[in-house]
């Protein structure tokens, strides 16, 4: 969220910028009736100044509000989508008009391309914020924190434990913005042409296998182990808990296992967000390794369960 946050703006600036010599002052920014006839127009400082205030305006409210902090991607994704695509396309309404009161009303299309997006990030936005870890919930004391756990008969046990990278999640964000730039240049903006598409594609596969690397979530059920990646909890890797031979801690570094995200090495396979404790899971002869808080308590409920081959029913604890 903090690469969109500035990502936005950004596009909202160098959009009329990078077409400046081919606009009008004033630019046409309004039209009405069914004929589409310009009926309002802007300066061209006034044209950049108000979606960019606009902008910071929605984020100062996400900031300083404890309510909307809760809802900030749903907030902001959709309205950055908005704003940019409506920028894009009062320049491209404008592009190479002599006199503002010439510029044609966008197609239907964009409008639809505009409303449809907007619609995707707002949902994009309601699975990120109801997957953001909140406060974390832990019980127990230090005798839970052995190799194996002893779980009563007809009680059932979970663990669950997230860790993020914000600087992962911030290239991730980035990258994110240049796509989106890329993309609307490509599409309707003043030096439109595939080269910019193919440079938002790359971009944009680029931006969405960082974020999916820059979180984690790991939980341990009586079915085993669940690792799911990404703010959305997409893709997921699990391990049945007959399948588990075992589980440890380990204390492992980036420069052990090749740097950051996962990551292929001689230690097997390694989610790496953090320095420092990581859930050590071996399954059929091979490790694989999760930078997680609590890693502990997590694998002495996973010995547990696989000492007794997963399973389990009634209460439920966490």
């Amino acid at each position: 969220m903090a690469g969109w946050t500035v990502g936005i703006p950004v596009v909202l600036v160098a959009l009329p910028m990078a077409a400046r010599g081919r606009l009008p002052d004033p630019l046409a920014t309004h039209w009405g009736g069914p004929s589409g006839t310009p009926d309002g127009a802007s300066s061209f400082g006034g044209a950049i100044a108000l979606p960019t205030g606009v902008w910071a305006v929605l984020v100062l409210g996400v900031v300083v509000f404890a309510a909307a902090r809760a809802r900030a991607a749903t907030a902001l994704l959709p309205a950055g989508v908005a704003l940019a695509g409506a920028q894009a396309a009062i320049v491209r309404a404008n592009l190479d008009r002599e006199d503002w009161r010439q510029a044609e009303l966008p197609t239907a299309w964009v409008a639809v391309a505009v409303c449809a997006a907007a619609v995707l990030a707002a949902l994009a936005g309601m699975l990120i914020d109801r997957r953001a870890p909140g406060r974390a919930r832990r019980g127990g004391g230090p005798e839970d924190l052995g190799p194996v756990m002893d779980v009563p008969a007809g009680e059932r046990f979970v663990w669950l434990a997230r860790t993020s990278n914000p600087w992962l999640g911030l290239t991730a964000g980035v990258l994110g913005a240049g796509a989106a730039v890329g993309a609307v240049l490509g599409v309707g903006g003043p030096v439109a042409g595939p080269a910019w598409l193919a440079a938002a594609l790359v971009l944009g596969l680029a931006a969405l296998a960082v974020l999916v690397c820059s979180s984690v979530r790991a939980r341990v059920t009586g079915e085993g182990l669940e690792v799911a990646f990404g703010p959305l909890g997409w893709p997921v890797r699990r391990w049945p808990a007959a399948a588990v031979e075992s589980a440890r801690v380990e204390d492992r570094r980036p420069a052990q296992v090749g740097g950051w995200g996962y990551r292929l090495s001689g230690l097997g396979t390694t989610v790496m967000l953090r320095a420092g404790e990581c859930l050590v899971v071996r399954a059929g002869g091979r490790d694989f390794a999760v930078s997680v808080d609590d890693a502990a308590r997590g694998a002495a409920l996973l010995n547990s369960l696989a000492r007794c081959g997963g399973g389990g029913g009634g209460v439920e604890r966490r």
